[in-house]
């Protein structure tokens, strides 16, 4: 049992207490500039991450997920891969067993969807992770003197809880976008997030209209799922080539630039990019134009799977330190 558990005061079920398991998806697709989550309905009125349940008929996790997500958006899933299991005591009120559920990441070319399901601006829910027009003012405005005042409410713990806000907010060293999860679960334990509030028994703090600055909440614990996907996929843009699942089959270098820069929420040097886009072998020109692009027409480009092959970690090999 975790320090968060107890924090929260949740009841702790016995040995042979009955167990739920569910599978979620953090289904992401990039619409223009805008990396957009996909939701579905939840019965307490905030969106939630789509979910289902295993059939007997489904011989694997990724089988049913795919069908949950089908039967409940509309859309079919192409790239996926497990993301964490999530099992803390307390991850829905009320519960009398222990809820489990299996996140998986799933990258989907932007695309209509069906039935109540709806896309959100990721970065509705983490607003302080998007830094493309530079350090967002809500951290420096709201954040940090919130974390700051709950670091001095323990004054055995405020070294420590002071360490952790300077490394985790880019304070000292430099902000590191890949702590995503790190950054959501201090603001969770400081109270700072209205998520952390209903956790520990208001079910009211937690509103679709929270202050902008806190981020747009989800139903349950499904923004630290969100939080721990975009960790991991900003991690693994600089390892494997994962961009281009969520691109057209040929597309222009500036698309390909503000997917990469959507999901990392850095800006990039153009040349820069190009550069580094096109001596890694990423990509290939296709000798077509694009133009649709509203100013200069633009080569079209394509993945070059080749890549895969070439090296064991072909990344975009971009440091996500700002």
């Amino acid at each position: 049992m975790s320090l968060g558990d107890l924090e929260r005061g949740a009841p702790v079920p016995s040995a042979t207490a009955e167990v739920t398991l569910r599978l979620n998806a953090v289904v992401v697709a990039v619409h223009d500039s805008t990396p957009r989550l996909l939701t579905v309905p939840h019965r307490d009125r905030l969106p939630a991450l789509p979910y289902g349940l295993l059939h007997d008929d489904d011989r694997t996790f990724t089988r049913a997920l795919r069908r949950s997500v089908g039967e409940q958006t509309g859309l079919e899933l192409g790239y996926i891969e497990q993301l964490y299991t999530f099992g803390d005591v307390g991850r829905e009120p009320g519960e009398t067993a222990r809820a489990l559920s299996v996140a998986y990441l799933a990258l989907v070319r932007d695309a209509p969807t069906q039935h109540e399901a709806r896309w959100i601006d990721w970065y509705d829910l983490l607003p302080w992770e998007d830094w493309r027009d530079g350090r967002p003012a809500l951290i420096d405005d709201e954040l940090i003197p919130r974390l700051r005042a709950w670091a001095a409410t323990d004054p055995v713990e405020k070294g420590r809880r002071s360490e952790r806000i300077s490394i985790v907010f880019g304070l000292d060293p430099a902000w590191d976008n890949i702590r995503v999860l790190d950054r959501y679960e201090l603001l969770w334990e400081a109270d700072v997030v209205s998520e952390a509030v209903r956790d520990r028994g208001d079910a009211s703090a937690v509103t679709a209209t929270d202050d902008r600055w806190q981020g747009r909440p989800l139903a349950l614990d499904h923004r630290r799922i969100a939080a721990t996907a975009l960790g991991r996929l900003r991690g693994k843009l600089t390892y494997r080539p994962v961009v281009f699942e969520l691109l057209p089959p040929t597309f222009t270098l500036r698309t390909l630039q503000n997917v990469v820069e959507a999901l990392s929420g850095v800006s990039l040097h153009t040349q820069n990019f190009r550069r580094l886009v096109e001596r890694g072998g990423f990509v290939e020109g296709t000798g077509e134009i694009d133009v649709q692009t509203g100013g200069r027409p633009a080569e079209l480009f394509r993945f070059r799977p080749e890549v895969l092959r070439e090296r064991p970690r072909p990344g975009l090999g971009i440091s996500w330190r700002s």
